[in-house]
Parts: structure tokens; C-alpha cells; sequence
């Protein structure tokens, strides 16, 4: 689309981009839809289910990828600096959680041979992986990057070279990716696993830096780029800081129910223990009340582990069995 075309109903549907990393995109997509619904498939065949709610969020990451680096918003994003921010939008904050709420890693785990686990397992066990997954780097990966590309002259450089750009899309899916998914906390995390408390405030720092990248651009007196107006960049940044607001109140509540549901059930197991130890306290009592007088020389540290584990300690049983023997022998 030439730079300044008017934006049409048609160039939202004939735009689409079908050049080498489009179509190599579109091929990798496809394929990992295939390897999702086939594990599925094999999970089922086993006699386990996965939940629907996995599947259509997996899928719907996918076609979210696929619309931001094939469709029509790719050409579009060289004419107007909004949605060249909407493409980010999806990338950075549409796909990334979708793919994680599929939790792609569990089913690799519980679906795979056992060749590939091991080698997936090495992978997040390994000392480069662990670096990169830091908070701090994924923080850096997703904020950091992002705020050097739209405040220095690397986006202008990136938008006359498509080839730089493809790879800085593709750095964006992957700093998002490590960003939202311990967040989302479904998938299993061998390093630098977050609380609730952690995961919310990460969101809120990173909706202050976002915030604060809207506002610098709409301050901009010159284009962000060559081929966008003044106007458009500030279009653009107001988008930007109005998202932020709309993601972190749409992140805050699934990590805020996750969280309620967590104390719940850990409320539920504390309830549960506490009702055992008091049925087996209620059954030695009934026992002890029973046995002879001279029986019952039971400590309190004896009383006490018999109420947590329902049975004699080592060194009672072996008591017993020595007196047994003296008794034989006499």
C-alpha cells in the first residue's frame, strides 16, 4: 500500500501479504495447530480429557499471530502509525496470553515421547533458559525493547527495512511470551516462578512504563518515523496509553481470581488436615479409654504423632517388640 493511501473498506481484505516470512509464518502456524489438536486427539485415545477452554484459547492465539504478520494490518502499518501500534497491541498483548492459557508446555509433557520430554524438560531446566525467564529479562525484553523501538531512530531504520522489522516482530512475540507466561502460571515453571502478589504488580510496573511511552510519543513535535504525520503519531501514542489501561484492569482480574481461588483451596486442605487429625485424636482417645491404665503411658510427643500420622512411632514399636521378647524369655 503506498504510503498515505486513504484506508478502505477493500485494503482490509486484499491486502493480505504473501511474501517469504508471511508464508513462512503462516506454514509454522499451521503446523502447531496440527501438533495441538493431534496431542488432543492422543490425550483422549488415553482416556484423558483437556479442557475445551485450552484448545480456543491456543487456536485463537495462533490466528491472532497469523493476523498480525500476514493480513492487511501489515501493509497498512506503513501509512498509519496507529495501527502500526495496534499491530504491536497484538502481538505483545493479544497472543502471548492466549498462547499460555493453552498451555502448550503441559500438553508437550503429557503427550509426547519420551525422547522429546527429556529434551524439552532440558531446555527449561538449562542455565540459559533460567537467565532469559528472569523477571528482570523478560521485563526488559517486553518494556525494554519496546520503549528503545519507538523512542530512538531504530523504528524508522526498521520500517524501510521489512526484513529488520520481521525480526523485531518476531523478538516482540518472544520477550511478550516470556513475559505473560508465568504470569498466566498454568504451565509449569522450572525457574522464577511468581506469586499473585508478584504477578499484579509486575503488570502495574509495566502499565506505568507503557503509560509513560504513550504520553512521550503524543509530546513528539516530529514523526516518529518518516512515512507517519505528526498527527498520526500522536494518534498512535494515545492509543497506546489508553490500551494500558483497558490490559492492566484485564490482567488484574484473572490473576486476582486465580489468586482467590488458590487461598480457597489451600483453605479447603487446611480444613481437610485439621478434620483428620482430630478424627484420629477422637479415635486414639476412644482406644486409650479401652486399654488397661497401665497401657496408657503414652508422652505427649507419642500422643502427638500418633494424632498427625495415625500410627505408633518407630521407637514405641520397637519398645513393645523388646518387652515382648523379655516376656518370652521369663
Amino acid at each position: 500500500m503506498p504510503i498515505g493511501a486513504p484506508l478502505t473498506w477493500q485494503s482490509l481484505y486484499t491486502q493480505w501479504q504473501f511474501s517469504a516470512f508471511p508464508v513462512f509464518m503462516l506454514l509454522v502456524i499451521v503446523a502447531l495447530a496440527i501438533w495441538y489438536l493431534r496431542s488432543i486427539a492422543l490425550l483422549r485415545a488415553r482416556g484423558r480429557t483437556w479442557p475445551l477452554g485450552r484448545t480456543a484459547s491456543f487456536l485463537l492465539g495462533l490466528v491472532l499471530v497469523d493476523l498480525a504478520l500476514e493480513s492487511p494490518v501489515v501493509p497498512l502499518t506503513m501509512s498509519y502509525f496507529n495501527v502500526h501500534v495496534l499491530q504491536h497491541l497484538i502481538l505483545m498483548v493479544g497472543a502471548p496470553p492466549l498462547l499460555a492459557l493453552g498451555a502448550p508446555s503441559t500438553l508437550l509433557l503429557q503427550t509426547s515421547a519420551r525422547r522429546t520430554k527429556a529434551r524439552w524438560l532440558s531446555i527449561l531446566h538449562s542455565r540459559p533458559f533460567a537467565v532469559v525467564s528472569h523477571p528482570l529479562s523478560s521485563f526488559f525484553l517486553y518494556f525494554g525493547v519496546m520503549t528503545i523501538f519507538f523512542l530512538t531512530p531504530l523504528i524508522n531504520t526498521a520500517m524501510h527495512h521489512q526484513y529488520l522489522m520481521d525480526a523485531m516482530n518476531l523478538l516482540f512475540l518472544f520477550g511478550a511470551t516470556l513475559y505473560w507466561w508465568p504470569m498466566i502460571g498454568i504451565d509449569p515453571i522450572v525457574h522464577w516462578k511468581m506469586t499473585h502478589g508478584a504477578r499484579m504488580m509486575n503488570i502495574l510496573l509495566g502499565s506505568a512504563v507503557e503509560a509513560f511511552l504513550g504520553i512521550a510519543i503524543i509530546a513528539e513535535t516530529h514523526p516518529i518515523a518518516s512515512m507517519y504525520s505528526v498527527a498520526a503519531t500522536h494518534s498512535g501514542g494515545a492509543l497506546l496509553w489508553v490500551s494500558t489501561e483497558f490490559v492492566t484492569l484485564g490482567a488484574f482480574i484473572p490473576i486476582y481470581l486465580q489468586w482467590t481461588r488458590s487461598e480457597d483451596r489451600a483453605a479447603r486442605r487446611a480444613d481437610r488436615a485439621l478434620e483428620h487429625r482430630h478424627r484420629v485424636n477422637l479415635e486414639l482417645q476412644e482406644e486409650l479409654a479401652e486399654m488397661p491404665l497401665e497401657e496408657r503411658s503414652l508422652t505427649p510427643w507419642e500422643l502427638e504423632w500418633i494424632a498427625r500420622t495415625g500410627r505408633a512411632p518407630q521407637e514405641m514399636r520397637l519398645t513393645a517388640q523388646h518387652l515382648e521378647g523379655d516376656a518370652t524369655e521369663t
